[in-house]
């Protein structure tokens, strides 16, 4: 095989693996092309030896090896971060350090424990003045009755004795989450 030949063998195998690369990070592939990699990475080390190469084709040897490099270490830091996930920003690390403690409470039976539904009514309703939300249609009683037919509801589907209650904050928005355990 001729030095263009092989050269032209090397473009198109860098052209290759850089698609399989695609599919591969785009979800359509469950492991890198580690193989095709392997093939042109042999070849780039043999024709690296050569010493047969006129002027153009050094030159073009050059070009290649050097986008072969660039892809090579632009898939090994993709590969990286989807091993790792994705870095955190100091901003999102100092937002996730403010965030408000959420609140928790669990019990077998809200009407049994008043003054869980009362503390937890209170955060609930501190959360959203926080927010800015409007907490003036918020009754306690309303409150009380939904945590009660809540909390039943959930001992009847996930036939659990006890529910927990959590008050967070996401993305700017009070929410009540409940779970049985």
């Amino acid at each position: 095989m001729t030095t263009d030949e092989e050269l032209s063998k090397l473009e198109d195998g860098i052209r290759r693996l850089k698609i399989e690369y695609d599919i591969f990070f785009n979800g359509g592939s469950k492991k890198p092309p580690t193989d095709s990699q392997w093939r042109v990475e042999t070849l780039v080390k043999k024709l690296q030896d050569s010493s047969n190469m006129n002027f153009g084709q050094r030159f073009r040897y050059t070009a290649l090896a050097q986008r072969y490099a660039l892809f090579s270490e632009l898939w090994r830091q993709r590969l990286k971060t989807r091993e790792e996930g994705p870095r955190r920003t100091a901003a999102e690390v100092r937002a996730e350090r403010k965030k408000p403690d959420s609140f928790r409470v669990d019990w077998r039976d809200p009407g049994q424990e008043p003054e869980k539904v009362d503390r937890l009514f209170a955060a609930f309703v501190e959360a959203k003045r926080k927010c800015g939300e409007n907490t003036e249609s918020l009754g306690p009683e309303a409150f009380k009755r939904f945590v009660q037919q809540k909390t039943d509801q959930l001992k009847r589907e996930f036939k659990c004795e006890q529910v927990e209650y959590v008050v967070e904050v996401e993305q700017g928005q009070v929410k009540l989450k409940a779970k049985g355990l």
